[in-house]
Formats: structure tokens, C-alpha cells, sequence
């Protein structure tokens, strides 16, 4: 293991009335039909938008402290470290520290027989009429043989509009950004991404 140190948009459904009203508030006359006037509303207001989602990549709002395993870590050492840094999840490295895959809860019940999200009651219900703790399976395995690979990465520069849609592709929760070399330099995670857009709400209305 090694550590490098280091509300969402909603749009607004515009009205013919709204817009006779903002018509009307103009001084002088406006040679446009209030369709039309829509129209052209909205258009520059996705365009706005757009802007703004594009003026924020991904090193401005990646976390910096990178908390990663190798591949050859044992299960047991990478469940203590998930537990004591309170993660679900981290990327995986493999030779030269480059990431190769991401390890997460879901891998670890996935790998115990269980789905990718049961609940505790599942869970219960599994051990209870079980022989053996599942969790057994487990033993003498490292973190390669259950990593999620290949792992869905990104550069500093991408957008937070491009992130959004690659955490809605892949259902994601976490995505680490790598350099060049593919080593991971950071993580956006989906609480980063809604304080970028809760950010950028209130730059809108400034």
C-alpha cells in the first residue's frame, strides 16, 4: 500500500408565459415570436452550460491522497487498509506502480458467492445456513485474483461533463486519474463531482 499526499444541475423547464412576461419586461419592441424567443433561450442556455462543464477538469477537483494496493497484496491486508482508511474501493497497481485493475466491496462479495449488492439480511441469511463463513474463500488470495480489470481510468484534463458520463457508462463510484505513464496522480469520486456542480451553480448565479 502506498499513499501519495497530496447539488447537482436541474434544468429549468421554461413556459410561454414565462417567456411573454420576460418579453415584456423589455423595454422597447422585440420583433420575435415568444417561440422563437424560447428557442433561443434555451439554446444559449445548453450552450451556457456546456461552457461552464468544460471550464472544470479534472485536476481541479480530484483528491490528491491516492490510497492504492499492489496486486499481490493478500486479501486480508487490503481489507484491513479499505477498513481503516473508511474506502469502498481503491485502484490496483501492478509493475511500476501502473495501475492494472480497482478492487472494491463489490469484488470481495462477488468473490464470496454473494451478488454485487446484497443486503445485510442476505448476508446473515448466506452465513447462518452456511457450514463454513463464506468468507473463507477468501483466504490465501491476493488482491489480483478479484481486482476489476480492466480499470476505467481518466488524464488531469478531462472534463467533469465527460466524468459524469463515464460514471453514468460504467456505473461507477470512484475514478482514478492517471499520468502519462498510467500512474495514478488522483481520484474523483461522486462527492467530488456534486460539489463541482454545486459549485458551478453558485458561480451561475453570481
Amino acid at each position: 500500500m502506498k499513499e501519495i499526499p497530496g447539488g447537482e444541475f436541474r434544468s429549468v423547464d421554461i413556459s410561454e408565459k414565462d417567456v411573454v412576461e420576460a418579453m415584456k419586461s423589455i423595454s422597447g419592441y422585440i420583433d420575435i415570436t415568444p417561440g422563437d424567443f424560447k428557442e433561443v433561450y434555451q439554446s444559449a442556455y445548453a450552450l451556457a452550460i456546456k461552457r461552464l462543464l468544460d471550464s472544470i477538469t479534472a485536476d481541479k477537483i480530484m483528491t490528491r491522497t491516492v490510497i492504492f494496493v499492489d496486486q499481490e497484496m493478500a486479501l486480508v491486508e487490503a481489507s484491513d487498509l479499505l477498513a481503516e482508511k473508511k474506502i469502498s474501493g481503491c485502484p490496483v497497481v501492478g509493475s511500476e506502480e501502473k495501475i492494472v485493475g480497482v478492487v472494491s466491496e463489490k469484488d470481495f462479495l462477488k468473490e464470496m458467492g454473494f451478488g454485487t449488492t446484497p443486503s445485510f439480511m442476505q448476508l446473515a441469511t448466506h452465513c447462518l445456513n452456511s457450514k463454513s463463513c463464506m468468507i473463507r474463500r477468501l483466504h490465501n488470495k491476493t488482491v489480483g485474483d478479484i481486482m476489476t480489470k480492466p480499470p476505467i481510468t481518466a488524464d488531469s484534463t478531462m472534463t467533469i461533463g465527460a466524468i459524469s458520463t463515464l460514471f453514468a457508462k460504467h456505473q461507477i463510484n470512484r475514478l482514478p486519474i492517471v499520468d502519462n505513464n498510467g500512474r495514478p496522480i488522483g481520484m474523483v469520486t461522486r462527492t467530488d463531482l456534486a460539489h463541482s456542480y454545486h459549485t458551478l451553480g453558485e458561480r451561475e448565479k453570481s
